[in-house]
């Protein structure tokens, strides 16, 4: 009887001592509790830069089929390729540190058709997306989609920018990687670079 109460608590130890092991703590840290293995300033990057990437590639689509400026169209096809070549490898990354992408709840892109009998909004894509084109519900035109275009990369530029400080090397490298790309569609849509900036 002695022996087979040794042979249940040793049993009982080693599943003890397998459970308490790091990997498994870390899988299960990570399974029940939805926590990333990035930090703050990281995820924040994930959560704007994400969002936004994917919301540009599909309204900067939508403008080059609308612009009535060749200019125009030649920057919506450059944001739809910069920002069509992120998105893949921003979901690689989020993959890769346990990062929801995009984040949840983000603003998905709606093109909207402006009725020419009344002048009200026609939306070509269920109701079920959130965001309107041109400007959250404004008429589109081009000077309003470059001005867009350099405020958005403007964000996306200093969110590149911080996370080439992050400590984690990965998300560095990402960064400095890709960083000089979106500050050409900065560039491109007549951005100014400040004279002060610091990197």
């Amino acid at each position: 009887m002695k022996l087979n109460t040794l042979i249940v608590a040793g049993i009982c130890a080693g599943a003890f001592l397998v459970s308490c092991s790091p990997n498994t703590a870390k899988e299960n840290q990570l399974k029940f509790t939805h926590t990333s293995l990035v930090d703050g300033d990281a995820f924040q990057f994930f959560k704007l830069v994400g969002a936004k990437v994917v919301y540009e590639k599909d309204y900067a689509a939508h403008v080059e089929t609308i612009a009535t400026s060749s200019e125009v169209r030649q920057l919506a096809a450059k944001v739809k390729e910069v920002y069509g070549e992120l998105v893949p490898a921003l979901d690689s990354l989020a993959t890769q540190y346990q990062v929801d992408f995009p984040v949840k709840d983000s603003e998905t892109f709606v093109a909207v058709q402006q009725d020419a009998t009344n002048g009200a909004h026609v939306h070509e894509a269920d109701s079920g997306s959130t965001q309107a084109a041109a400007g959250h519900g404004h008429a589109f035109s081009d000077a309003s989609y470059v001005q867009h275009v350099q405020h958005e990369s403007a964000i996306i530029k200093e969110q590149f920018q911080r996370l080439t400080r992050n400590t984690n090397r990965g998300l560095r490298d990402f960064a400095v990687a890709n960083e000089e790309k979106v500050a050409e569609l900065f560039k491109l849509a007549g951005g100014k670079e400040d004279a002060h900036a610091h990197h």
